[in-house]
């Protein structure tokens, strides 16, 4: 059993990670963090967690974890992941890996220096919906994929849980960063290929301030597919996702989502030509349980840190060409 310790034991650790945890095969939770130690010694009680911690440093030097979980909010992401590589042990961060592509370049090259298992959080690659949606694009059910869309929305108003949504300091975009990485990630993922370049046109408003309230990415990528990214935090929630291929389209609604079932259809000739059901109801029990099979069989993770950092990098040229007004080329990030 791999015992973990939740950095930022916050929100998304409560609605998300504990349930998860909870239907892990191979994984519990031994300690957690919070910057109050009362708040630290309240979730601690709450949830039965027998070691609280007021700091990523003291929770990373006990004895009774194994490997570390960083939830803590984008702007935290490199200060808290580098200390955990500095005690040595595995370390998995929350999405979007950090605020700009340097910075996960910092993440890489020191878990890779200090030999410590590093991976990124992109719990989507682990659901039964966009599993299945890569294997029969891989099988070439769909033949040639000609354009993808991938669509996040959320309803992110002042009242929302994220008390630091909209500080730019902390958040370091909008739901380009926050949302659309998902959305890029799940694309990249199926498709099995990657983006060559990005134009991107974004929306402002009072309430966003100087980072976008919604936007739209156009992805180039390196086998002639191009796929729309739309993000924004004021619609309902919304995860359509959809590849339209030279011999069928295969769609989803609501496909990024551990609540409900999804419905995948393959269409033909303007009609549903068969449909199969999945539940992504474990996707977080799946992702700590692979995890930590990589970390103890060292083999490889499906989301290594290189895959958030090559996230990243679209990412940055997506606000690249927000400002110039032009497409933007993406570094290709190296193993």
């Amino acid at each position: 059993m791999v015992r973990f310790g939740i950095v930022g034991f916050g929100l998304h650790a409560e609605k998300r990670m504990m349930p998860g945890f909870g239907w892990s095969k191979n994984c519990q939770v031994t300690a957690l963090s919070r910057r109050d130690m009362a708040k630290a010694q309240e979730s601690a009680r709450k949830w039965n967690i027998p070691h609280p911690f007021a700091s990523v440093e003291t929770l990373a030097q006990c004895d009774e974890v194994d490997a570390v979980f960083v939830t803590t909010p984008n702007s935290c992401h490199l200060q808290d992941v580098l200390a955990v590589i500095k005690s040595g042990k595995p370390v998995l961060c929350e999405k979007p890996l950090a605020m700009n592509a340097d910075q996960c370049r910092e993440m890489v090259e020191a878990a890779r220096n200090a030999q410590v298992f590093f991976g990124v959080a992109h719990v989507f690659r682990f659901e039964d919906s966009v599993h299945r949606m890569r294997e029969r694009v891989a099988s070439g059910e769909i033949g040639q994929v000609i354009f993808g869309r991938s669509e996040f929305s959320f309803p992110g108003g002042t009242d929302h849980p994220r008390a630091w949504l909209y500080d730019m300091s902390v958040a370091g975009g909008g739901p380009i960063l926050d949302i659309g990485v998902h959305c890029i990630d799940t694309l990249r993922y199926v498709l099995q290929d990657e983006v060559e370049r990005v134009s991107a046109s974004a929306m402002y408003d009072k309430l966003s301030g100087p980072m976008e309230a919604a936007a739209i990415l156009t992805l180039e990528f390196s086998k002639g597919t191009l796929a729309t990214v739309l993000a924004s935090y004021r619609s309902e929630y919304r995860t359509p996702f959809e590849l339209v291929g030279d011999a069928g389209t295969l769609r989803a609604d609501q496909f990024l989502n551990v609540e409900h079932p999804i419905e995948l259809q393959l269409m033909r000739g303007g009609k549903v030509d068969g449909s199969e059901t999945v539940s992504n109801t474990f996707a977080y029990a799946r992702m700590l349980d692979e995890f930590a099979t990589a970390m103890q069989d060292k083999s490889e993770f499906l989301a290594p840190g290189e895959q958030g950092w090559q996230n990243q990098e679209i990412l940055d040229a997506a606000y690249r060409s927000i400002k110039s007004g032009k497409a933007e080329s993406v570094p290709r990030v190296t193993k």
